[in-house]
């Protein structure tokens, strides 16, 4: 027994930080460590490519526990349980109820009803929420920001008529003031004078959050991970200082706030930023010295305290990176974005629909968004284990350095005046408008992949009918879309890839691209993969080669294939042989292209030939500008 229990690998000596460096540093062979191996991120911080125990010294997130403030491991203490959400639009009540009773047996725990303002009343409440156990459920509502008030009495007398524990009910009215601004450019309303008449008319349901920080809006529209953090603290601030300052008691307030975060495709950094999340706001709202959390410390019960300073957290995977080409791919990228905020212990979530970019989601895809959350707790128990995060070199850096970034967001907010003020003088807007068009630059250049997109697409799907989802400017038809305020842009990550896909679609010409193959086999093979996935983010025919013996050879049998593109793969040093003969040989019966950057470009530039495409150039402007000559 004695010898069982001898430590795994204890006859292997430690290995210290300096000795790791000096076998890096060997098998570089003299690059710059910074640039080879150093991670920059877009948050504005540094990632090492290892972290090792020495890397925890210092940091007070390890002293944390779980289900304790500052509540960096989660609000939870027993389980990492969160609710299985799925949307509604309500265009018929009973029909929307027929629907929420089905997915109710389905797997869903949380529904989310989008309702016409226009035709709410007792009786609509009535018919919409028929059958659906109040206190079994958690219901959401949203209608148009005049009518909350109005759809929360209604709420509450059903509620009453129906003789339910109020106070066990559990759900939200998504009453926003900021993110009408955001999103449609409208300020509208007192919103102090609303947000108070709503928590006067939901007092009597304490486990309902009716005042939303809608983060999601900034996490569709494309802002970087710390800005989205920032900005929502920021934003939740703003309800505690205003309502705080109109006499209502901090710990009221804070009880009624409910942040809905997007979820992106970083997944380590996802994890950290809830993480982070849960702690910042825990330490705002304790700086407002609210009543539940005087009365524990008085008790000398701090840490056992549950009170207003616990975050809830609703996730929902982003739009931002949807496609609308090989659109199953985007399953993939929910399903990673759903796996970092289970673990990182949300309260709720919806997982988008993998088709939403281009249609209104039908029964196949809400089926698949539901059963993505059911994976992972039912077949990777992902809802057994309390921040697994926890410990991990890694993640708990990354923790703190998105704490530390979003926490100077949040402050140069403050300085500025506010969340309210910051968007009313449009520089919220425009941070994220920058974020946006940079993203999409990286897009256009390949530095931010997107599989199916800008990078490996297939070759031969067409959209058919498939067209983008165009986002309304107004809450209902028949509305002025002018502006009080600039807006965020919301142009999807793939949308400039997919106008030019679409439009090749549409021009009834599809340019074929001839892989002129010759020379040295490795490279003219891997330069014919480059060029055949280059050419196909256009939606262009590729038809690659096994190779040929001469360069005549192969312009004879592109010429015999009717190619509109011939694309010449060897290796650089060959190309001095190769490249001026073939163009010659082609005599601008077609459209030449070299792939790669060689040594000789100088020359071949000076022989006539225009085009190359390697890893430096811009994808998107440099197709653009081939359509331009194709299609014309």
């Amino acid at each position: 027994m004695a010898d069982s229990k001898e430590k795994l690998f204890s006859d292997f000596s430690p290995v210290s930080t300096e000795q790791w460096m000096e076998k890096v540093t060997a098998d570089l062979k003299g690059a710059d460590f910074e640039k080879k191996l150093v991670w920059k991120t877009n948050e504005g911080f540094k990632v090492k490519p290892f972290y090792r125990m020495e890397d925890l010294e210092g940091l007070k997130t390890t002293d944390a526990l779980p289900g304790e403030f500052p509540y960096l491991r989660g609000t939870k203490k027993d389980n990492n349980e969160w609710l299985v959400r799925q949307e509604i639009k309500v265009q018929c009540p009973k029909e929307a109820n027929v629907k929420a009773l089905d997915i109710l047996n389905k797997g869903v725990d949380s529904l989310s009803f989008h309702v016409k303002a226009k035709e709410l009343s007792a009786e609509y409440i009535e018919t919409l929420l028929k059958d659906i156990c109040a206190e079994c459920v958690e219901l959401n509502f949203s209608t148009c920001q005049g009518h909350v008030v109005e759809l929360a009495e209604l709420l509450v007398a059903y509620f009453r008529k129906k003789d339910y524990d109020l106070t066990k009910l559990q759900g939200s009215i998504n009453y926003d003031y900021f993110n009408k601004m955001l999103a449609k450019g409208k300020e509208k309303g007192d919103m102090v004078a609303t947000a108070k008449a709503l928590l006067e008319a939901t007092a009597s349901l304490p486990k309902y959050r009716v005042l939303n920080v809608n983060a999601l809006t900034l996490n569709n529209a494309g802002s970087y991970i710390f800005q989205e953090l920032g900005y929502a603290l920021a934003w939740g601030n703003e309800y505690m200082n205003q309502l705080v300052d109109a006499g209502l008691p901090a710990a009221m307030v804070a009880k009624k706030i409910k942040f809905n975060f997007g979820i992106s495709s970083n997944y380590f950094l996802e994890i950290a930023k809830f993480r982070a999340a849960r702690m910042l706001w825990a330490n705002i709202v304790a700086s407002y010295s609210p009543e539940c959390l005087r009365d524990c410390e008085n008790k000398g019960e701090k840490n056992e305290c549950r009170c207003a300073a616990k975050m809830k957290i609703h996730a929902e995977t982003s739009s931002f990176n949807l496609t609308l080409f090989d659109a199953h791919v985007n399953l993939l990228r929910t399903q990673t974005e759903a796996m970092s905020a289970a673990l990182a212990g949300v309260d709720s979530m919806t997982v988008t629909p993998f088709d939403k970019a281009y249609d209104a989601p039908n029964e196949f895809s809400e089926r698949m968004a539901r059963n993505q959350q059911l994976l992972l707790k039912e077949e990777s128990h992902f809802d057994k284990v309390i921040d697994p995060a926890a410990g991990s070199y890694y993640i708990e850096n990354l923790t703190v350095s998105i704490a530390k970034q979003a926490w100077e967001l949040f402050l140069a907010v403050e300085e500025d005046g506010g969340f309210y003020a910051s968007v009313k003088a449009g520089k919220v807007q425009a941070a994220v408008n920058e974020s946006n068009k940079a993203r999409h630059a990286a897009v256009a250049k390949r530095k931010e992949v997107l599989l199916g997109t800008n990078q490996f697409p297939n070759f031969t799907e067409k959209a058919g009918d498939k067209k983008p989802v165009e986002a309304t400017c107004c809450c209902g038809g028949g509305h002025t879309c002018e502006k009080d305020v600039p807006t965020l842009n919301f142009d999807r990550a793939a949308s400039e890839f997919e106008a030019l896909r679409l439009e090749t679609e549409a021009s009834g010409k599809r340019p074929k691209a001839f892989m002129l193959t010759i020379g040295n086999l490795a490279m003219r093979q891997a330069r014919a993969q480059y060029s055949c996935n280059f050419l196909a983010c256009a939606g262009y025919e590729v038809v690659d080669n096994l190779g040929f013996s001469t360069v005549e050879e192969g312009i004879e049998a592109a010429m015999a294939a009717k190619a509109d593109i011939v694309v010449l793969c060897s290796s650089d040093d060959e190309y001095a042989e190769y490249a001026v003969p073939a163009f010659k040989a082609l005599d601008a019966r077609a459209m030449f292209i070299v792939a790669g950057a060689p040594a000789c470009m100088d020359d071949l530039k000076a022989a006539g030939i225009e085009n190359f495409i390697h890893v430096r150039v811009n994808v998107l402007e440099t197709l653009k500008e081939y359509n331009a000559k194709l299609l014309k």
